[in-house]
């Protein structure tokens, strides 16, 4: 340890320029033996391709730098997640990859990870050579699948009531969920469509004492307000055309355990009044009926829109907000948390292997950049779709671009997928679009808002002053 801080000390002294210097000329001359060297950084882009790499792999360095490692290391195991990010450090693996041609091109890989002050991958540098004579390569028998996390090897994964992520402010909702779920608090999910609200709501519930009594969901934008009135208090024999018995609503029914209202936004003012009701008194009158029902019910509700502004326009009770709102809980959108893709991609992948009849091993590399690069405004369920998909139209073991949706495999469409709104309409509807979904993300708070596009408080208020919302 002693040479290794007289070593640090004299780096410190020739300063980092020279440092680097010398590291790139130390693994150039590693191509003299034949060997591949290249690094990649945190989201594992490659930012150094040697020229031996070049020769190895047949990929020129302006192809594949800044371009994540995928998209030059076609191997299978390279496809279910990189070792040295879980080990730290490998030596001499015996792999097969394939080359830009197509080609088998039998390997020896060595690297060493580097993390940051908090633990996290930061990088690392690995190093390719021939294979020597007797050496087996991992990948060689394509065994069938059997475990949940074959395709999720290498990837710091945690699954929790359905939900998967590796995302550390997804981890946070998590511990946030176990908390709350210890409490009767209302609480107010929020969240592009997609993101999986309801999952959210349901883990809240099993996680709570409530566990062995129901969870009832019911969507308030799906029913006109007739139909969600009886929904939800039920209603006597004889209340309206076609009541010919006494029914249960969803409150009565949830007794002892939890009501998740999603577009808790489009309720109708006369329902939120009621609402309201229940949540302070715990009481509710059937439609028709005079006798009050008193139920223990805990309400989770969700919604895509702020309640603020609702609340702002007239739309949405504010007394009622404040009763709904208790613990706010946000659910990040996908294209927040690109890492949550790929982990996503594999996951759901796993999951229709298990259903069979097909088996996918891997992701093409092309595919897979494809996929990575997308915006995905429909969030986890068009994930889901999309694997769907992948799985009805193909039949390989490596799901490729000609599996995808068209859109995917349209030139750089990608690259023209615009946000849900944004970029299709004049500046000035596109800044106006942006600032309310800035709005709609930070809960209605302003200096947030401002925050994430880049602005001042002041120049928010006043854009929002012009622009009228």
């Amino acid at each position: 340890m002693d040479a290794h801080r007289q070593f640090q000390r004299w780096i410190r002294q020739i300063g980092p320029v020279e440092a680097f210097t010398g590291l790139v000329a130390l693994l150039e001359s590693l191509d003299e033996d034949g060997a591949a060297v290249f690094a990649v950084d945190a989201g594992r882009n490659i930012q150094f391709w040697s020229e031996g790499a070049q020769r190895l792999l047949g990929f020129p360095a302006e192809d594949v730098v800044g371009q994540h490692c995928l998209k030059s290391n076609r191997c299978e195991n390279c496809m279910a997640g990189c070792g040295i990010t879980t080990h730290g450090q490998i030596s001499d693996v015996p792999l097969k990859y394939f080359d830009s041609h197509g080609n088998e091109v039998l390997i020896e890989k060595s690297g060493r990870a580097f993390f940051d002050a908090a633990g996290d991958f930061a990088g690392g540098i690995e190093i390719l050579r021939p294979r020597r004579e007797g050496r087996k390569a991992k990948g060689e028998r394509l065994p069938r699948p059997s475990q949940r996390d074959d395709l999720l090897a290498g990837f710091e994964v945690e699954q929790f009531h359905g939900l998967v992520t590796g995302n550390p402010e997804m981890r946070r909702v998590f511990a946030l969920i176990r908390n709350v779920a210890e409490t009767q608090a209302t609480v107010l999910v929020r969240g592009e469509s997609g993101t999986g609200k309801e999952l959210v709501a349901r883990a809240l519930h099993e996680e709570s004492q409530r566990r062995n009594k129901p969870f009832l969901a019911v969507n308030c934008a799906a029913l006109s307000e007739n139909l969600l009135e009886s929904e939800l208090f039920g209603h006597v024999k004889g209340a309206f055309t076609g009541a010919v018995a006494n029914r249960k609503g969803l409150f009565e029914q949830a007794d002892g355990g939890t009501l998740f209202l999603d577009e808790v936004a489009e309720l109708h003012l006369d329902l939120q009044a009621k609402l309201l009701r229940v949540l302070q008194e715990q009481v509710f009158s059937p439609v028709g009926s005079t006798r009050t029902v008193k139920v223990d019910v805990r309400i989770i509700s969700a919604t895509h829109q702020p309640l603020r502004l609702r609340a702002a326009e007239g739309t949405f009770r504010e007394d009622l907000m404040y009763r709904l709102r208790v613990v706010p809980l946000y659910i990040p959108a996908l294209r927040e948390r690109r890492l949550d893709v790929e982990i996503l991609l594999r996951h759901f992948v796993q999951r229709n292997n298990e259903r069979g009849p097909r088996m996918v091993r891997d992701i093409h590399p092309d595919a897979l950049r494809v996929l990575l690069d997308h915006r995905w405004p429909g969030n986890v369920r068009e994930v889901i779709n999309v694997v769907q998909y992948a799985f009805a139209v193909g039949r390989a073991p490596t799901l490729g671009l000609s599996d995808l949706p068209p859109e995917f495999r349209e030139a750089d469409s990608s690259l023209r997928v615009p946000m849900p709104g944004v970029m299709q309409h004049s500046p000035e509807q596109s800044e106006k679009r942006e600032m309310e979904l800035a709005l709609s993300q930070t809960g209605g708070h302003i200096g947030q808002a401002a925050e994430r596009l880049g602005m001042s408080r002041p120049t928010f208020w006043r854009k929002r002053k012009k622009y009228g919302f």
